[in-house]
């Protein structure tokens, strides 16, 4: 078999799944009920944030809150404050991809 394969939840439960974590993508499935969400940070690659299901709460650095269906792909550059957040009944479900992978993209940076 040439290909690798990698499956996630199909969960409403709350779940943060690093499917992929190599040197050229980080590959991340998230599941959020309201109320939760990621903890406060900075991008730390470039990030592609792909609504699947829900609404996405999105605070950027000092921007005001943004609202994003289903359906909504997200670029948002490198080092960037974020506040990701479900404020919704419905459950959020996010495929996230970083790109290049963080440490290749720190590594880039200090050059």
């Amino acid at each position: 078999m040439l290909e690798t394969i990698y499956k996630y939840s199909t969960t409403n439960d709350k779940a943060v799944e690093k499917l992929i974590m190599d040197d050229n993508v980080n590959y991340i499935h998230m599941v959020f009920n309201n109320g939760e969400g990621l903890p406060e940070h900075f991008s730390n690659s470039n990030v592609y944030m792909n609504v699947i299901r829900g609404r996405l709460s999105l605070q950027l650095d000092d921007q005001e809150l943004h609202e994003y269906e289903k359906g909504t792909l997200l670029k948002i550059p490198y080092n960037i404050k974020m506040n990701v957040r479900n404020f919704h009944d419905e459950t959020l479900e996010l495929i996230v991809v970083k790109a290049p992978a963080p440490h290749k993209y720190s590594a880039m940076q200090d050059s």
